[in-house]
């Protein structure tokens, strides 16, 4: 059981929060009169008192908000909590959706202090549940559900794709086959080919929404932009070569070019990431013959699911 010590509000973005006496948490929104309130994954920030409390021990005099944070918290230390875990306080829950964020602006404290926490210790969440929080209101975590649906991200590369010329159809097409699997398809990207943003999206994706799987298409050929593969590679810390065979040998079934393709999957922290072919049809026949499979081992990767597999007969265990 944690603590509320202060919530927070600011009108504008990149600003100081101000401490208020309460704050209403607007279901599938946010905070009421929050700047960062919105159909997004980001309504409210949390900052855990513990880390305020170290960085003033540096000498910094900052106020509750000052990071930009809605809700300081004790009792957690909030940056170990899951993407997927959800808090409640009062009758209001919320759903941690990013661990930390990238920086691209320096924000107000920063730009005083030279420092800011809320990068790397940050969380964000979205409110499943209205409701009114105030501080030394308690906050309890809630049990993750084992039956929750797999998150999933989908990025298309292609560099005519994103500047215009042409329209994306593989990357629509895959966010609806594994809709209709009841995945939760989190974000949905179209970017040139070659790595610089590939990586630091696959990367983001996996450290800070922590997704359970992410599809890329195209870049997997033989065009000196084709660098997918590549990318994948650099990110990942252990390969799945298991996979992109089984991909290969079932295509060769249906076309002998696809030799041709140079497809990986691999696997960062608890995020599996998976290339598929640019075109929709070849990625309709992939994914058709691999989800059925590849379920059990995203179950494996957030730990939902047993090892081995005793419960198919000869079944290998993996």
């Amino acid at each position: 059981m944690g603590k509320i010590i202060a919530t927070c509000i600011s009108e504008k973005k990149g600003t100081l929060k101000t401490p208020v006496s309460h704050v209403e948490f607007i279901e599938n929104f946010g905070i009421k009169g929050d700047a960062h309130a919105g159909n997004w994954h980001r309504q409210v920030s949390l900052l855990s008192l513990e880390k305020i409390e170290d960085f003033r021990t540096q000498g910094a005099k900052v106020d509750f908000g000052a990071f930009g944070e809605n809700l300081v918290v004790s009792g957690f230390d909030l940056i170990t909590l899951p993407v997927g875990t959800r808090l409640k306080c009062e009758d209001a829950i919320l759903e941690v959706t990013q661990i930390g964020k990238e920086c691209h602006s320096h924000c107000a404290i920063y730009k005083q202090t030279g420092s800011c926490i809320m990068p790397k210790q940050g969380i964000f969440a979205k409110v499943i549940k209205g409701g009114i929080i105030k501080p030394e209101d308690d906050i309890e975590l809630l049990p993750l559900d084992s039956d929750r649906p797999f998150t999933a991200a989908v990025i298309t590369l292609s560099d005519k794709g994103a500047a215009g010329l042409r329209k994306d159809t593989s990357g629509p097409l895959i966010r609806n086959l594994l809709k209709e699997r009841n995945y939760a398809v989190e974000e949905s990207l179209l970017l040139p080919d070659g790595r610089p943003q590939l990586e630091k999206e696959l990367i983001r994706l996996s450290d800070q929404r922590q997704v359970n799987v992410i599809f890329t298409t195209g870049g997997t050929g033989f065009s000196e932009r084709d660098l997918t593969p590549e990318a994948t590679i650099a990110v990942c810390d252990r390969m799945a070569p298991g996979i992109s065979e089984a991909i290969i040998m079932h295509s060769l079934n249906i076309t002998p070019r696809a030799m041709l393709s140079r497809q990986t999957a691999g696997i960062r922290n608890k995020t599996l990431i998976v290339n598929l072919p640019g075109s929709p049809k070849a990625c309709k026949e992939d994914l058709d013959f691999i989800l059925p499979a590849l379920e059990h081992g995203l179950g494996i990767l957030r730990g939902t699911a047993k090892e081995c597999g005793s419960e198919i007969k000869n079944e290998r265990a993996l």
